[in-house]
């Protein structure tokens, strides 16, 4: 959800892509459904692996595991932990709270960048 958030609310600040550390290879139906109504483009998100050269291509990588950056990544420096609870099999209410939180973190984060004058990605 996050990536179509952040592609249609900051755009001019951040290239997002969306990747897991343990992707499920699909994303949610339920996702979907949250994002489409809520005005938002969902039918060309993927369920992906995070890649080498995703990493070094990015200058900031959000992390929403529950888990600490530093438990996860050798250069975790350029990852900025969000504490997002995983809706994955659970009910439409909670996609939509959790749409909610995302779309309140992005707006935060574009604003932070736009205030910088950088690009994230």
């Amino acid at each position: 959800m996050a990536e179509a958030i952040a592609r249609r609310q900051a755009a001019d600040v951040i290239e997002a892509s969306s990747a897991g550390l343990t992707p499920l290879g699909r994303v949610a139906a339920l996702a979907k459904q949250t994002l489409a109504s809520n005005g938002y483009q969902g039918e060309n998100l993927e369920s992906k692996p995070m890649m080498p050269s995703l990493w070094e291509a990015a200058e900031l990588i959000i992390n929403m595991t529950g888990r600490p950056r530093e438990s996860l990544f050798r250069d975790w420096h350029k990852v900025e932990d969000w504490d997002v609870e995983d809706p994955y099999g659970t009910d439409p209410e909670l996609y939509q709270r959790i749409l909610e939180d995302i779309e309140g973190r992005v707006r935060e984060l574009a604003e932070r960048l736009r205030r910088n004058g950088s690009k994230g990605s």
